[in-house]
């Protein structure tokens, strides 16, 4: 029988995530897999158990979003984004054709003539192919980089310019020029361009927890475990939007995207 039920609430961040790693579930950083919908990590030479088998890290990640959220197919075809224009209908058949069951029985059991379920899936592939090719289209116009202005620009940035396109082979470059992940996320040296100093503020910012209020004794500490100079990071990150504050500089937040 068919399930039809799907708590919804999950979804992935179109700006961040390459098509590949949308479809997958998942994205790589150095030697690990993380999860599109929770951060999750699983590292490469580890071994993970999941209702009683041992996994390899690749393994793992698509078993850990099957098991937490379901699997990627469910979360794509739910996902709650004015990009996703599946119709409730249009999700029910997909959710059905997934199962792997024949066109007869899905039309059984969704109360369909066989003909009706038959043209439907005709109407998806002609939608992939009409998909594919716009794809096409467009990298072809625009380069295939220009969706990569992949992370997003903080709610309270000011100043927008280009400085804030920035391209996955910029970001992965100017991370790693200028990062030791060998022992946490250690800053080496300040960038004096500001599109770089922005690159590192948007990864600094990934070690500051969503909805934390912190006090201002432990952002400098926690900054300071990146940076020699945690004052500077400070005030970068506020400057460009990255974090928020009290008007008395007590308290500090990280800001939404």
């Amino acid at each position: 029988m068919i399930n039809l039920f799907w708590n919804r609430g999950e979804n992935v961040d179109l700006n961040k995530r390459t098509y590949q790693e949308v479809k997958q579930g998942f994205y790589q950083q150095k030697n690990q897999f993380l999860c599109n919908y929770c951060e999750k990590k699983f590292e490469e030479g580890q071994v993970y158990s999941f209702s009683g088998k041992l996994y390899e890290a690749s393994q793992a990640i698509t078993e850990h979003i099957l098991k937490a959220h379901g699997g990627n197919a469910t979360i794509l075809r739910e996902e709650p984004s004015k990009y996703n224009t599946l119709t409730e209908k249009q999700k029910t058949l997909l959710k059905a054709f997934s199962s792997g069951e024949k066109d007869a029985q899905i039309a059984l059991e969704l109360e369909l003539s066989a003909s009706t379920v038959r043209h439907q899936k005709f109407t998806f592939r002609e939608k992939a192919k009409q998909a594919k090719l716009y794809l096409a289209q467009y990298e072809n116009t625009f380069g295939a980089g220009e969706e990569t202005s992949f992370f997003p620009i903080p709610s309270k940035a000011r100043n927008l310019d280009d400085r804030f396109t920035i391209t996955e082979e910029e970001s992965a470059q100017t991370l790693k020029s200028y990062f030791d992940f060998s022992e946490g996320v250690v800053l080496k040296r300040w960038p004096k361009k500001q599109k770089k100093i922005i690159i590192l503020l948007n990864r600094i910012k990934e070690e500051l927890t969503p909805n934390k209020i912190y006090t201002e004794k432990e952002i400098t500490q926690l900054l300071k475990a990146i940076y020699f100079d945690p004052v500077t990071l400070r005030r970068y990150l506020f400057d460009y939007g990255f974090i928020g504050r009290t008007p008395d500089g007590k308290q500090y937040w990280l800001e939404e995207s």
